[in-house]
C-alpha cells in the first residue's frame, strides 16, 4: 500500500487490537477498541494530506463513482496485516475514511465461544440461517466461522454474495466462490438469480438489505439450497417480521408459508467485552425452526416466539438472558456487566 500515513495508523490499529479506525480532516485518527472511541495521539492530519492519501487507495472506477456519489465502498488486504472494508466520504469539514478490521485468519466457531448449536444448524441441507443484530454486533465474523466449518469439514460448492468481500476464504474441503457487489456482480438480486444457475449448495448473501434480494433468497431457500444471510433487526421475532412486513400485505400469508417451510433458524447477537482478555464475545439468543416455531411462523404469531425460545432449551434454543448467565458463570465476561446494557 502507498500510503505510509494510513498504514502506520492501521498497522497501530490492529497491534492494539481495534475494530475499526476513523479517520477524518484536520482531526487525530480514532480508534475503537473494545466498542469505546480512543482518540490516536498525533496532530491533527490536515484535509489536502488525508485526501491524498485516501484517494491512493482507490484505483480509477472507485474514484470515478467517489466524484459522482460523494462515498464509495471498498475492501483492501495490507500484506501481513489485515484486510478492511472501507468507506470513504465527504462531510461538512471535509473528507472521512470508516476502516473496520477483518483478521486474515478466519477463527472457528470453538475459537470464538459458539454454542454447539450453530455446527447442528449448518449440517442442514436447504433452508435459510439469519445472523442478526446492529452495525458492529460481529455478524460477519460468525457468518466467516460458520462457512469455515463448512470449508474444513464438507466438500460442497459455497458461492458468497458480498458487498464488499470482507473475509476471503481459501477452498480446503470445499469449492469457494466469492463474488463483489459492483465488481463481479451487479446487485444481490442479480447474483441470487444467476447463482441458481451455478450448481451452489451453500449460498452466503451478505446482507437482505431490500425485497428483491430478500424474495431471490427465499426461492434459493425453497428450491434446495442453503442460504447464510444476515439482517439489522434485534430479536429472532422482530426478524421474521422484518422479513414479512417488506412484502405488500397481499401476500403476508404467503411469505409466512415460505418462510415456515424453509427456515432453519436465527441467532440475534451483541458483543460484549471478555474478563480477562483484550477481546471480545458474542452474546446470542438462538431460536431454531422446530416444527412448533414453523407453526407459530405460518399462522403470523412472532409474538410467541421468545416464549418458544424459553421452552425450547432441549433443540439448542437460548434466550439473550440464558445466554448471558452462561457466559457470567464460565467467567467469560465480569460479574459487573448488566444484560440491560447490551441487549
Amino acid at each position: 500500500m502507498k500510503s505510509d500515513i494510513i498504514r502506520d495508523i492501521l498497522d497501530f490499529a490492529v497491534q492494539n487490537n481495534a475494530s475499526d479506525v476513523h479517520f477524518s480532516s484536520n482531526a487525530q485518527p480514532v480508534l475503537r477498541i473494545m466498542g469505546e472511541i480512543k482518540k490516536v495521539d498525533i496532530e491533527p492530519l490536515p484535509h489536502n494530506v488525508l485526501y491524498e492519501h485516501l484517494m491512493m487507495l482507490l484505483n480509477e472506477e472507485q474514484r470515478r463513482r467517489f466524484k459522482e456519489n460523494h462515498e464509495v465502498d471498498l475492501a483492501i488486504t495490507v500484506e501481513d496485516l489485515a484486510r478492511f472494508r472501507i468507506n470513504i466520504f465527504e462531510h461538512v469539514d471535509g473528507i472521512a475514511g470508516a476502516f473496520r478490521i477483518f483478521p486474515p485468519r478466519i477463527r472457528s466457531l470453538d475459537e470464538l465461544n459458539m454454542p454447539l448449536v450453530l455446527k447442528k444448524l449448518i449440517q442442514h441441507k436447504k433452508g435459510i440461517i439469519l445472523v442478526t443484530g446492529p452495525a458492529g454486533s460481529g455478524k460477519s465474523t460468525t457468518l466467516a466461522a460458520m462457512l469455515h466449518e463448512i470449508n474444513m469439514s464438507r466438500r460442497e460448492h459455497i458461492i458468497t454474495i458480498e458487498d464488499p468481500i470482507e473475509y476471503l476464504h481459501t477452498p480446503q474441503e470445499s469449492v469457494i466462490h466469492q463474488r463483489e457487489i459492483g465488481l463481479h456482480t451487479r446487485s444481490f438480486a442479480t447474483a441470487l438469480i444467476n447463482a441458481l444457475r451455478e450448481d451452489p449448495d451453500i449460498i452466503l448473501v451478505g446482507e437482505m438489505r431490500d425485497r428483491e434480494t430478500i424474495e431471490y433468497a427465499l426461492r434459493a431457500a425453497e428450491t434446495g439450497q442453503l442460504v447464510l444471510s444476515t439482517l439489522h433487526t434485534n430479536t429472532a421475532a422482530e426478524s421474521i417480521d422484518r422479513v414479512v412486513d417488506v412484502f405488500p400485505a397481499e401476500q403476508h400469508q404467503q411469505i409466512r408459508v415460505i418462510l415456515a417451510n424453509t427456515l432453519v433458524g436465527i441467532i440475534s447477537q451483541r458483543l460484549l467485552p471478555m474478563a480477562f482478555k483484550k477481546d471480545r464475545i458474542a452474546l446470542m439468543e438462538v431460536l431454531v425452526a422446530t416444527p412448533a416455531v414453523r407453526n407459530l411462523v405460518r399462522e403470523g404469531k412472532s409474538y410467541q416466539i421468545p416464549s418458544a425460545i424459553q421452552t425450547g432449551v432441549e433443540f439448542g434454543m437460548q434466550t439473550f438472558e440464558r445466554a448471558f448467565e452462561r457466559l457470567r458463570q464460565n467467567n467469560l465476561i465480569s460479574p459487573q456487566l448488566k444484560l440491560s446494557n447490551f441487549v
